[in-house]
């Protein structure tokens, strides 16, 4: 079931409620921002006016959730390969100018932003470029594809004081909220393991309209433009987890492989990989292409709960009593396999538990972040906030993705250097 306007509105306060008097005050500092939407419609004199770069597949997804929230026009759309072009003008209904060459869309001196959903080896170069031209920037996720890009990226916002938003989602996304709150409750105890995971099963390859037009189709294939599994898909979770932590990984062990797509792609198919916190937990992380059977989840593990992020619901280590027949069953169980011989072996099975846990939003949100995100980059621009904390939550899990890729390479344990501890 969607959220009606109101259900939103009703959201949006309830944020702004816990942002004032929970420990979201303290992690959350970008609610704030956020939930001002849902006190007023902006009016015409408070239109943000946007540039989006890149009008493939994932800029039209924006675009069209953009055409849906109030008080923002795109005005600008910018793509260097013409068929993506003309179907980001067919969209803006002749409402925006068509370039060519970003740098003429960053000349037009009435766009208040940009939206950057290019390949990831773009970002570097176009977020600085927007950045030092006087925009506000909403740019995809990873950050870059090396850690010097990312670093660069971080010191160009920090010397023009715009706003640089990434594309993580998931710290806009209702049930991830909640759940934080949660976690650093203490609801389900200290957490001392996490896992992570995202299964998929296709090649990731796109039909090409010419054979030229490979790398540029598939760049995430190849190791001059992408970091494959690292950078497009755990980037995100990995943002979570660090988040969780309040910490950032310290070391890294991995291993990777392409054992099913052979078809000339240079990047990993499917990677597992270990990352130590100061703390001493650990989060275990695996993702491939050739299976889909388990989906994505991060589980969050105490001694008291666990909680699984993606399914938005919290388990019990001591969940209510079962039934009566039940109970009986299982005292009559616990009887016979409960002794354990002395110097024998413990013949009482570890079975999963059978909680089947609780929702931890009573409703479904409307989509996973991405429109909330949309909306406060929007709100940022209106007020001037720069999200506190957002970019440091995107820069260090680019950085652990990309130190996760060496860590598989090279076979040995990856630590962070020092010198990438900017922020």
């Amino acid at each position: 079931m969607n959220l009606k306007e109101q259900d939103r509105r009703e959201f949006l306060r309830s944020v702004s409620m816990l942002a004032g008097t929970s420990v979201m005050a303290t992690y959350l500092p970008w609610l704030g921002t956020l939930s001002a939407q849902g006190s007023r419609r902006p009016g015409p004199a408070d239109t943000v006016r946007l540039g989006l770069i890149g009008s493939g597949s994932r800029g039209q997804y924006l675009f069209l959730l953009l055409k849906g929230i109030p008080g923002m026009e795109m005005v600008a759309i910018c793509d260097d390969y013409p068929p993506n072009l003309e179907q980001g003008m067919a969209m803006a209904e002749g409402k925006a100018k068509g370039y060519a060459d970003y740098r003429n869309l960053l000349d037009d001196k009435s766009i208040d932003g940009v939206i950057i959903a290019t390949p990831l080896y773009q970002h570097a170069h176009m977020v600085i470029d927007a950045l030092k031209a006087g925009k506000q920037v909403f740019c995809e996720k990873a950050m870059a594809r090396t850690t010097e890009d990312c670093m660069a990226m971080v010191r160009a916002q920090q010397e023009t004081g715009n706003l640089l938003l990434i594309g993580h989602q998931r710290m806009f996304d209702p049930k991830y909220l909640r759940a934080f709150e949660w976690i650093r409750s203490g609801l389900i105890g200290p957490v001392t393991q996490m896992r992570a995971y995202w299964h998929r099963n296709n090649d990731w390859r796109r039909v090409l309209p010419s054979p030229d037009l490979e790398k540029r189709f598939n760049w995430r294939l190849y190791r001059e433009f992408s970091a494959g599994l690292m950078t497009e898909l755990a980037s995100h979770q990995i943002q979570v987890t660090n988040y969780i932590m309040d910490e950032i990984p310290n070391t890294v062990m991995g291993a990777g492989s392409i054992n099913y797509w052979k078809d000339g792609r240079e990047v990993y198919d499917n990677v597992n990989l270990v990352y130590t916190y100061p703390s001493g937990t650990q989060l275990v992380y695996d993702s491939m292409t050739s299976n889909k059977h388990y989906g994505l989840e991060e589980q969050i593990m105490g001694p008291l709960g666990t909680i699984e992020l993606e399914a938005g619901k919290i388990f019990s280590e001591n969940p209510p009593p079962a039934p009566g027949i039940i109970q009986m069953i299982n005292q009559i169980e616990h009887k016979v396999f409960d002794v354990i011989p002395i110097g024998g072996p413990s013949w009482v099975p570890d079975n999963p538990s059978e909680d089947k846990g609780r929702y931890i939003l009573d409703r479904k949100p409307e989509d996973d972040g991405t429109r909330l995100q949309m909306e406060g980059f929007a709100e940022a621009i209106r007020t001037g906030e720069k999200f506190p904390g957002l970019l440091k939550e995107a820069y260090y899990a680019s950085i652990v993705s990309l130190l996760g890729e060496q860590a598989i390479d090279t076979g040995q344990v990856i630590a962070l250097p020092r010198e990438l501890a900017i922020l």
